[in-house]
């Protein structure tokens, strides 16, 4: 072989090896991009899982005060109903004792609720 030939090929050979380096660091630098990228994605899922947690756990709080006012008011109404009963219990005694009161008078009071 001539001596311009081995150098012709020395040189396509040093050619194409750097043409594989370069492509080869530009594979490495997209998949260093697509990493990039994919730990971001990672970090925004887990961002929005934090705020979907904390919405999660303020709607179990309203419903949760929300439970325990409706318990409350639930609460409130039979003891209004016990202070109802125990009012007509009382007006009925006064009734049953009143010396002014005669029989027609406490049926009458009974059965509206008035004197």
């Amino acid at each position: 072989m001539e001596t311009g030939t081995v150098v012709l090929i020395a040189v396509v050979l040093l050619v194409v090896a750097a043409v594989v380096v370069v492509a080869m660091k530009q594979k490495s630098r997209r998949i260093d991009s697509k990493r990039e990228q994919a730990a971001e994605h990672r970090e925004a899922a887990h961002a929005t899982g934090l705020e979907a947690d904390r919405r999660a756990a303020e709607a179990d709080e309203r419903a949760a005060r929300a439970r325990r006012e409706q318990l409350e008011a639930e609460q409130e109404r039979v003891e209004a109903e016990k202070v109802r009963s125990e009012a007509a219990d009382l007006h009925r005694k006064a009734d049953e004792i009143d010396p002014d009161l005669d029989d027609s008078d406490a049926d009458d009071t009974q059965a509206t609720g008035r004197r």
